[in-house]
């Protein structure tokens, strides 16, 4: 089924205030967003969502679409959930069942491929969301807490989603040592979580409509929260990389990242 693309972008954020109009190899990184979106195979249309009328004029300037969105949301869900009203404002009516991305602003990285694999995930009638994980390649990512770890069944469906290092290898790990090494690291399989997902129109207005957890509380991981309500998350496994940008730092190591793989 066609799917449509919202990416949520407001301007405000405490780390990198103004993000999704900073400069990468000379176009806001909003618009690499939606451009790389645009790409995709199995998408009908783009959006941006934002609170911002400078974000607005940006994307209208390079012929995007904007939908404007309230600036009290507290999460890009929300804003998407917004969002998806105020398209079918603009006529465009989506059924129950079709299907909405949320391609985060700050992932001026992630490919059309990356796109079209996660509405594929719903092609399956049990899925309520898709998300997209990719095995870890590298021991210092293990215990790092701003890496998202996935764990999941052999049907493919997620069972948690933690900061932590998990499923803990209890004959690897050493009790009070945070790192591994590649003898160590060689036993291990996990799978980092990237923040892409797809949602059916009734599981985003159902995900909408529900409050925070204690686990999503805890971890600080909205995905959790579908997870304690029942909800299924389908999981596909990429062979591709990508950097989301939190600060300026990580915005130059983009910069790098891109010029040394294109």
């Amino acid at each position: 089924m066609p799917a449509i693309v919202v990416i949520p972008a407001r301007f405000g954020a405490t780390r990198f205030p103004g993000k999704p109009l900073a400069s990468l190899h000379g176009k806001p990184i909003v618009q690499h967003v939606y451009e790389n979106a645009c790409g995709a195979r199995r998408i009908a249309a783009v959006f941006v969502a934002t609170d911002s009328e400078r974000i607005a004029d940006a994307v209208r300037g390079f012929g995007g679409r904007v939908l404007m969105t309230s600036d009290q949301h507290q999460s890009g869900t929300d804003r998407i959930a917004e969002a998806v009203v105020r398209i079918a404002e603009e006529g465009m009516e989506l059924s129950p069942q079709d299907v909405i991305v949320n391609v985060q602003g700050d992932e001026p990285m992630m490919r059309a491929e990356m796109i079209d694999q996660v509405v594929a995930l719903m092609d399956d009638p049990r899925a309520d969301i898709g998300t997209l994980v990719r095995q870890i390649r590298t021991p210092e990512d293990v215990f790092n807490p701003h890496v998202v770890k996935a764990v999941f069944g052999p049907d493919g469906y997620a069972l948690y989603f933690s900061r932590a290092p998990v499923p803990y290898y209890r004959d690897v790990f050493v009790r009070g040592r945070d790192y591994l090494s590649p003898e160590e690291f060689a036993q291990v399989r996990m799978y980092r979580h990237y923040g892409i997902y797809a949602f059916r129109k009734a599981s985003l207005q159902r995900f909408a409509g529900l409050a925070p957890t204690t686990l999503e509380q805890a971890e600080k991981l909205e995905q959790l929260r579908a997870l304690e309500n029942g909800m299924s998350i389908r999981i596909g496994i990429t062979d591709y990389d990508t950097i989301g940008v939190d600060t300026p730092e990580d915005l130059e190591r983009v910069q790098q990242w891109s010029s040394t793989s294109s």
